[in-house]
Order: structure tokens, then sequence, then C-alpha cells
């Protein structure tokens, strides 16, 4: 009995097959941008430390909601009161406290963005890291590199079979590398980063002008074809 080519891995002189691969890659505009907010806090006991603190952290996080829908997230990361010690004599004595909290905001009016870091960072001891550019993981940049991907690999099995006086009969495998993001979150220091220690005045800062970085969507497939016999 002989097994049906198709089944076969490298095909027959009858029913010869073709492997390829596809890739797609494409720049998009972000959707969406992260920002980093840490806020800090130096007092002389814990307790006046703590109480600072939790003031300052108020305070952002009132700013924050207050922008409404165009803020998707935001998140509380880690919360820290660390003593200072200093050396007097042989023993060693808390000198002060140090207390910080850190937040992560999700932001999708870039509008919106600028005015907000500006405001963010013209508050007193809070410091300001990103932003972060990216696509939601439902983007339909994704599906789109994936298709692209595809359809070139339809595209060059097809050539290869031409190449041969043959022609593309069936697909036969189709494998996901899959189709990533090149870089949804640069690394700190990527983008805008700015810090102030001073309290805002009441006219405000103006707002930053920040370009959105353009996002890299990559897509990769394998694809087996079966094609008609070559005329060699």
């Amino acid at each position: 009995m002989t097994q049906d080519a198709s089944h076969q891995p490298y095909g027959t002189p009858e029913v010869p097959r073709v492997a390829v691969r596809g890739e797609a890659r494409i720049e998009v505009d972000p959707e969406i941008a992260r920002i980093g907010v840490t806020v800090s806090a130096r007092g002389a006991d814990r307790r006046s430390a703590l109480d600072d603190l939790t003031r300052r952290n108020n305070t952002v996080l009132d700013l924050i909601k207050s922008y409404g829908d165009p803020v998707e997230k935001l998140e509380t990361g880690s919360f820290s009161i660390t003593p200072e010690l200093t050396r007097h004599g042989r023993a060693e004595r808390v000198r002060a406290y140090h207390g910080r909290v850190h937040l992560t905001a999700e932001v999708s009016d870039f509008t919106a963005l600028g005015e907000l870091t500006t405001r963010l960072a013209d508050l007193e001891l809070t410091q300001v890291d990103g932003p972060w550019w990216a696509l939601r993981p439902t983007s339909p940049a994704h599906g789109q590199a994936r298709r692209q991907a595809v359809l070139e690999a339809v595209q060059r099995a097809r050539e290869y079979a031409e190449a041969l006086g043959a022609q593309l009969a069936a697909l036969v495998e189709l494998a996901d590398l899959g189709a990533e993001d090149a870089n949804p979150f640069p690394a700190a220091g990527a983008g805008m980063r700015t810090m102030a220690f001073s309290a805002a005045e009441d006219a405000g800062p103006p707002p930053l002008d920040l370009e959105p970085q353009r996002q890299t969507v990559h897509a990769q497939v394998n694809a087996r074809f079966t094609m008609t016999p070559p005329r060699l």
C-alpha cells in the first residue's frame, strides 16, 4: 500500500512540495502611551515622612483621575519607607526617613498626555518617566501584519513553482511564528524623562509637545504547498 503524497513530509516526484517563509513588517502609529510617576517624601521621623508621602500621592492620583476616560489604566506599583542611617560615635542613628510611591498610568489621548506629564512634573518631589508608546494587544495592526505575511508566503511559493514550469496545487501546512510589536515598551530613558522639585505655580507650565513614536509590527509564517509536476 502506498502512502498518500499529501501526508509524506517531502512529497513525491508526482506531487512535489515547496516550503517557504512569509514575513511582513509594518509601521503604524501608537495607540497608547505609558508613563511612570514616582512620588517622594523625606521627614525627620517616620510619621512626618509618611504623612507627606500620603498627601503628595493623593495629589498625583487626583490629578491623573481628573483627566477621565483618556486615562485607561492607573496602577500603584510599589511603596517604601526607608530610614537613612548616620553614624554617631560607634552607634548608628536614624537621620531621616525617605518615602516613595511608584505609579503607572496608561493614556490614549496624546494631546492630554503632554499636558498631564507637564503638570505632574511640576509637582513637588515628583518624578515622571516615559512616555513608552505601544499598541494594544487587540490592535488591528497585528492582524494586518499576519495577513501580509501569508500573502507573501503564497506569492513566494507561486514564484518558485512558476520558475519550474509548475503551479501550486494545495496548501499543506501553515505555521505561525508569532506576530509582535518589535519594541512595545522602550527602556527607561528612550522617551521623555523629566523631574521637578518645586510646587506648581498658579499659571502652570506650558504642556510638552510630545511626538508619538511609530510602532513596528512584525509577523512570520512558514508555509508548505504541493504543486504540479515541474517541466524540467
